[in-house]
């Protein structure tokens, strides 16, 4: 067993991408101890108020006889529509005492026990393991707990690892090497989908840039300028949708990736931000604008391409008066702009 059990945290260990993590998470755990079901969920983000029972739980992924899964597709779904930790007694328990909970199933005591385990990263509950009780394993001996939380434990390491690597050390969103992998992701989804351009929703890239951000640090000074963007980045985790990914892509400029929206939402998600930047009282700077140019994601596209159709919206804002969201079709609607003819194979992102 022990030889299969180091292959098994190897795999895990071996993986950069979260979804592909949980699938391996999943999978160790039903191969070594054979239950029902492994399934592993995951928490939205604390909105400020404090009360983990209103969190938003996420499926995100499962190991049964079947194989195991990552459900990466519900990863961009409503937060709204998630249920809450407090909508079960048995998360609300293990949340709330930061431990595992055995609880009986649906068969009652004549069936299986389940167990839950809390997901926590620097004491903060990130998500929750549940296995079913079932199959060769009715309820969990303590030996499957130790291994259960042993494994838990070399699971919140290595996501400390990713955010180290994955994270902006200022702002603490995404930074630019990750977008390419969250790009590639929608693109996976809408494949799935079929034909983007069959329906009105899609997914939207767009750059938002601080105006006249180099007089702010000339004038100012850079720990100003610094917090400038700290207070932008926290903006946007207060403006968009839990479920949209948010990239600090360097210097004064960052990337929203926006997700299920047809082009007037996408713009009303824009404007929403760029009102709350220009309404909010920034320390000895007082006012602070942004400009904003967006585009639909389209299923041949590189995150090159999409980047340079934002990046000519984001151009045209800036040219005309700055403070402004532009979405790139529209503005190739009304003849403002020409059609970027650029093949895929000369774009380089980095």
């Amino acid at each position: 067993m022990i030889p299969s059990l180091i292959d098994s945290l190897a795999d895990i260990t071996s993986h950069r991408d979260r979804d592909e993590v949980d699938r391996a998470i999943v999978a160790m755990l039903f191969s070594h101890i054979r239950p029902r079901r492994v399934v592993l969920y995951r928490l939205s983000p604390d909105a400020g108020d404090g009360l983990v029972e209103s969190r938003g739980v996420r499926l995100c992924a499962v190991a049964d006889a079947s194989g195991a899964r990552a459900l990466a597709e519900d990863a961009h779904s409503d937060v709204q529509g998630w249920p809450t930790v407090g909508s079960r007694e048995p998360w609300r328990e293990c949340a709330q005492r930061g431990d595992v909970v055995h609880f009986l199933g649906d068969e009652g005591e004549a069936g299986p026990r389940n167990s839950v385990f809390p997901v926590l990263v620097d004491q903060e509950l990130i998500g929750l393991l549940e296995i079913e009780g079932g199959g060769r394993c009715m309820t969990l001996r303590p030996d499957d707990v130790r291994l259960v939380q042993a494994v838990l434990r070399i699971l919140r390491n290595h996501l400390r690892v990713l955010d180290y690597c994955e994270r902006d050390t200022l702002t603490g969103l995404r930074n630019r090497r990750t977008f390419e992998t969250m790009f590639a992701k929608r693109q996976g989804f809408r494949r799935r989908a079929g034909d983007p351009k069959a329906g009105m929703r899609a997914h939207w890239v767009g750059i938002v840039d601080v105006d006249r951000f180099k007089a702010i640090n000339d004038s100012f000074g850079h720990l100003f300028g610094d917090e400038v963007l700290l207070l932008v980045a926290r903006r946007m985790q207060e403006t968009f949708r839990q479920s949209e990914s948010l990239f600090r892509f360097g210097g004064e400029e960052f990337l929203v990736i926006l997700d299920d929206a047809d082009e007037s939402g996408a713009m009303t998600a824009f404007e929403r931000f760029r009102t709350a930047i220009e309404r909010h009282r920034f320390p000895q700077i007082e006012q602070v604008t942004v400009s904003i140019g967006f585009t639909r994601i389209d299923s041949h596209d590189i995150p090159a391409s999409a980047i340079d159709r934002a990046d000519s919206a984001l151009y045209f804002a800036k040219e005309n008066g700055r403070n402004r969201a532009l979405a790139y079709e529209a503005l190739l609607r009304e003849g403002l702009l020409a059609r970027k003819a650029v093949q895929a194979a000369e774009l380089e992102l980095f």
